[in-house]
């Protein structure tokens, strides 16, 4: 499988991981999908650190899919620890919530997320975002460079 447009989903909730992959096959976007299910995990995976050291496997993603209300580290202290890695600091993050609080909009954005999308309740609406996400991110957007430790 090609890993090259690789998106890293960060994801607490199975049932929002399923709704994700079911919404990506129904969108028709191919690139691959790493889950990782809560903050540490997220770090240790962009950092390269175990059990995700293998770069062929567990490559870095084009953008990362954040939820904000994760366990054991937040959305946003991730999105901080990304923007504070010289290596990441350009890696593009789409924030993936259920909250529209204008707190977590407004922090987000200050942290340096690069969009912040409100999960719809509807099915054909959400795959409709991904769609656009891809088309943005993965077939569009000219991708910056990011380096591997």
């Amino acid at each position: 499988m090609n890993q090259e447009n690789t998106i890293l989903l960060v994801e607490d909730n199975p049932k929002d991981v399923f709704l994700v992959q079911r919404a990506l096959r129904k969108a028709q976007v191919t690139s691959p999908l790493q889950v990782v299910n809560d903050g540490d995990a997220a770090v240790q995976y962009l950092s390269g650190e175990a059990p995700y050291s293998d770069r062929t496997a567990y490559p870095l993603p084009v953008f990362v899919l954040l939820d904000l209300k994760l366990p054991r580290r937040s959305g946003a202290e991730v999105l901080r620890w990304i923007r504070q890695q010289p290596h990441l600091r350009r890696l593009p993050v789409v924030v993936l919530t259920s909250s529209r609080e204008y707190a977590d909009v407004n922090g987000v954005y200050d942290l340096g997320a690069n969009a912040y999308i409100v999960k719809p309740p509807d099915f054909d609406e959400f795959v409709e975002i991904l769609k656009t996400l891809n088309l943005h991110w993965i077939r569009y957007n000219e991708k910056p460079q990011i380096d591997s430790l």
